[in-house]
């Protein structure tokens, strides 16, 4: 299996990346480093979200949508993004959603900002939310004539890659490496305007947990902090 290194970039044809998550902050858990590498370089990124990611827990409240919907925007402030889209399927949910809808949005996107990479979530996640972006990421980017999106790559979320134990499902099995010894910091930064989301430490979606995730990321590709992608297309 090949394994591509990258510092601060992805290479030097990449100058538009779209961002497919199921809910505000799985975009930081994934790739909070990587998109901050790439704006800083004016690499133009947009991020697509599909749901708001509370409206199916116990006692919901109204609030919580807008309260992470604000959330999302001022993450999006601090790590530069060209634009935020929200869309409103229903959390936890996207296993009753035809996933052409899904689909259709994600080519919508596409033929508007034109992308020539994608970061999307992994298929076997344990969420439904996740398996069905990342199912509907691929259908949008079928490797046909004419197809702008060159590259497309699957990023982990801490407390869903990895809890997925089906020994019939794949693995999360990085084989593309960005270094973010420079970016961990506002990595953190940005989830803690998600400070909600956060849990304490053990569990994997703590600050302590997240930040000793990219320190052995980073350990295995010869670099002090990484976040570790799969690269599924390349063309």
């Amino acid at each position: 299996m090949s394994i591509s290194i990258k510092k601060n970039k992805l290479d030097s044809i990449t100058r538009k990346v779209l961002i497919l998550a199921a809910h505000p902050d799985d975009e930081v858990l994934g790739c909070g480093g990587t998109i901050y590498n790439l704006t800083s370089q004016k690499i133009a990124v947009n991020i697509c979200f599909f749901s708001n990611g509370v409206s199916s827990r116990p006692n919901f409240k109204k609030n919580e949508i807008l309260l992470r919907k604000k959330a999302a925007q001022n993450v999006g402030k601090l790590l530069k993004i060209s634009s935020l889209t929200f869309n409103d399927f229903p959390d936890n949910s996207f296993d009753k959603v035809n996933i052409l809808e899904i689909t259709k949005i994600i080519e919508k996107k596409i033929k508007i900002f034109k992308p020539d990479t994608i970061f999307t979530h992994f298929g076997n996640d344990l969420n439904i939310d996740h398996q069905k972006i990342s199912q509907a990421t691929l259908a949008a980017t079928r490797p046909q004539k004419n197809q702008i999106v060159k590259k497309v790559f699957f990023y982990e979320v801490p407390s869903s890659t990895e809890w997925n134990f089906s020994k019939n499902k794949k693995l999360f099995n990085p084989n593309w490496f960005v270094d973010i010894s420079g970016s961990l910091k506002i990595k953190i930064e940005a989830l803690k305007i998600y400070g909600s989301e956060m849990r304490k430490y053990p569990h994997p979606r703590s600050y302590k947990a997240i930040e000793a995730l990219s320190r052995w990321r980073g350990a295995t590709a010869g670099y002090k902090a990484a976040e570790a992608f799969i690269l599924a297309r390349k063309i």
